[in-house]
């Protein structure tokens, strides 16, 4: 196996999951650079609902949303022997952060529940401080079981570092907020404009192009990609079309409460672009299949070429090894994360191998 330059050993891959529903916390797997087989090597139980992570860039560092009511970030040192915290939780002074990302310095949590977007100081030790300053979303859609208020889900930074993006399902929204010297003078996150995308969709994540100019948004009330243009200089956002993520006669979404809990149909979760950018796979809860999307040169449009089972039940999460050729679900409610070998020419990902991973919720590489 290859080795990184941070720690001398392989890479490795990091499973968040919900300790609520059985999820063992944060598990550290080895990862097999020819096959993209995961083996499991140990876990980490030191915050509730780890649901979601992101490394830091030098990969010395993991950070993790606490996805409770009270809402918290935890910050983790990567070592040989798995992550280490830092310090205790930081509240995010908002309800059940879904997402988080790290932008200008700061640690940025998507709040879900309170329908918020905050923001924590990263200090040189990689450790968190605080308080978060919060931005809280205003708006509805209509939706009512779902979008009765603003439900933040994700938050990406731009590239460049300039802008930051937070995806609203509840308001049917992406909000472009100035990041650096043209953010609020108490560093939070100030909103340069808000971008509507189609009433009722309820848009979840995103995603960028490698070239950084066009913009995927995936949406769970609605089986369907939003391509959109990104001018990062302006900071503007410029919806261009929809692509549809099922073939024909695929049930889209219920307007029922807590993910599809209340009701049979189809939830998108993630999106993920290959570093080529010739293809998009999005994962699609309910009906259990990763959609394979082939993208113009141009980028501008999506269409859908397949769809493939995703390996198990309910795929929360869906991501691309840096090397682009695997790909990996994590699927839920079947308790493990899947991976496949994506086909160079036709972007089809072909089932590998899975670990067990209860309650698995997402999947990052360091």
């Amino acid at each position: 196996m290859g080795t990184d330059r941070t720690h001398g050993r392989g890479r490795r891959a990091y499973i968040g999951s919900f300790t609520a529903a059985g999820g063992p916390g944060i598990t550290t797997a080895a990862v097999d650079p020819a096959s993209g087989a995961l083996t499991p090597l140990h876990v980490t139980d030191a915050v509730p609902n780890p649901s979601y992570l992101a490394p830091s860039p030098d990969g010395r560092y993991l950070y993790a949303v606490s996805e409770t009511p009270d809402g918290a970030a935890a910050a983790f040192a990567l070592t040989p022997g798995g992550p280490a915290l830092l310090a205790p939780a930081v509240p995010v002074n908002g309800a059940d952060p879904t997402h988080l990302t790290l932008a200008a310095g700061r640690l940025v949590t998507a709040n879900y529940g309170s329908g918020s977007v905050s923001t924590l100081p990263v200090r040189a030790d990689g450790s968190l401080g605080g308080p978060a300053r919060v931005l809280a979303h205003q708006g509805s859609g209509p939706r009512t079981g779902r979008q009765e208020g603003p439900h933040a889900h994700a938050v990406a930074a731009a590239p460049g570092g300039r802008w930051l993006l937070g995806v609203d399902l509840g308001t049917d929204s992406v909000r472009v907020c100035a990041l650096g010297t043209a953010e609020g003078a108490d560093g939070t996150p100030a909103v340069h404009d808000e971008v509507r995308l189609r009433p009722g969709s309820g848009p979840r994540h995103l995603a960028f192009h490698p070239r950084g100019d066009r913009v995927y948004v995936i949406h769970e009330l609605e089986p369907m990609v939003t391509v959109c243009r990104w001018d990062g200089e302006g900071g503007v956002l410029t919806p261009l079309g929809e692509t549809r993520l099922l073939p024909d006669g695929a049930a889209p979404g219920s307007a029922g409460s807590g993910d599809g809990a209340q009701g049979g149909g189809t939830f998108p979760s993630a999106l993920v672009v290959s570093p080529d950018g010739r293809f998009a796979w999005a994962a699609n809860r309910g009906h259990d299949r990763l959609s394979v999307l082939a993208l113009a040169p141009s980028g501008d449009t999506a269409a859908l070429v397949t769809t493939v089972p995703c390996g198990g039940r309910w795929p929360r999460d869906l991501a691309l090894h840096p090397d682009g050729r695997h790909l990996y679900a994590a699927n839920e409610r079947s308790g493990d994360v899947t991976w496949f070998t994506v086909d160079p020419d036709t972007g089809v990902p072909a089932r590998g191998g899975a670990i067990e991973a209860p309650a698995a919720s997402c999947v990052v590489f360091v």
